[in-house]
């Protein structure tokens, strides 16, 4: 009687226990999706799992505009990877709205059915890049691990988690896996005047004030591939405005007749970017048909 008392005891207990403890992270369905975000578990600290995105933005390569010369270098060095020949780790960097993130997309929805996958990280989660690598280690489709709109202020950890993943670590890089980065800032961490100053010998100045500087570019360098963008001219926006009106079923007549409109709309926002234009057909082209 006492072991059967122990033993019903020990069992409320341990369903109690289980009651608390955090869930097993689900094992990755990769024939689920072609894009996955990696997500934390909630109330475990460091564990994380693969999220399938289930709806994939349907962009193409085709609905890039004036952008030619960056589509041509991110789909050159994609199409490399995919066909398990050597290609770089890339950043994108530039203007807001004019396609960096968008040009990412595109290249898993061009290369998908060749085994193409993407995996999304915050920059809060880059520390666990290493336990994504393992996780898509040893399997057949290659994996571009993207950052979007990545920056660093001073100290944050991911800042040196993702110069070990780049090039930093004591063990090679997975030959699935690349990392696509977008940032409006060159070398992702802000550049001060007072960087400058350093260089003034005070009696209490650095030593060496070349490696303050070092520091704040060795993150961009161990990107193989920089790939700039710039903001738009005016034809060009509305060279980005038609596309997106016809896309939208307007007609010829229409999309001229739209013009001074898409104007005023991208001076009311203060960019002649493809955000703004996509933006602006998708408000003109919704009352017309309204």
């Amino acid at each position: 009687m006492q072991l059967d008392q122990f033993l019903t005891r020990a069992e409320a207990l341990l369903t109690r226990l289980e009651s608390i403890l955090p869930q097993a992270n689900p094992a990755p369905d990769w024939n689920s999706a072609v894009a996955f975000r990696w997500r934390k578990s909630s109330g475990a600290i460091g564990r994380g799992y693969l999220q399938p995105v289930k709806n994939v933005a349907q962009i193409s390569l085709s609905d890039l505009h004036n952008i030619s010369t960056q589509k041509q270098q991110i789909d050159q060095n994609t199409r490399q990877f995919v066909e398990r020949r050597p290609a770089n780790n890339v950043l994108l960097t530039g203007a807001r709205g004019t396609g960096k993130s968008s040009l990412i997309k595109a290249c898993l929805n061009q290369y998908a059915k060749q085994g193409l996958r993407l995996i999304e990280v915050d920059k809060e989660d880059l520390a666990d890049l290493p336990d994504i690598v393992e996780l898509v280690a040893g399997r057949k489709e290659r994996f571009i691990i993207f950052c979007d709109d990545l920056s660093f202020e001073e100290g944050e950890g991911g800042y040196k988690a993702l110069k070990v993943a780049l090039d930093g670590s004591i063990s090679a890089q997975s030959d699935n896996v690349l990392i696509y980065a977008t940032s409006n800032r060159r070398h992702l961490m802000p550049e001060r005047m007072s960087d400058n100053a350093s260089y003034v010998h005070t009696d209490d100045g650095d030593l060496h004030p070349g490696e303050t500087v070092e520091e704040k570019i060795s993150l961009s360098e161990r990107f193989g591939l920089w790939v700039s963008f710039y903001p738009f001219k005016q034809d060009d926006y509305l060279d980005i405005v038609a596309h997106w009106l016809r896309h939208f079923g307007c007609n010829a007549s229409q999309i001229e007749a739209a013009q001074p409109d898409a104007l005023r709309w991208a001076l009311q926002r203060g960019s002649r970017s493809g955000r703004v234009a996509w933006q602006f057909a998708k408000d003109y082209a919704g009352k017309l048909n309204a």
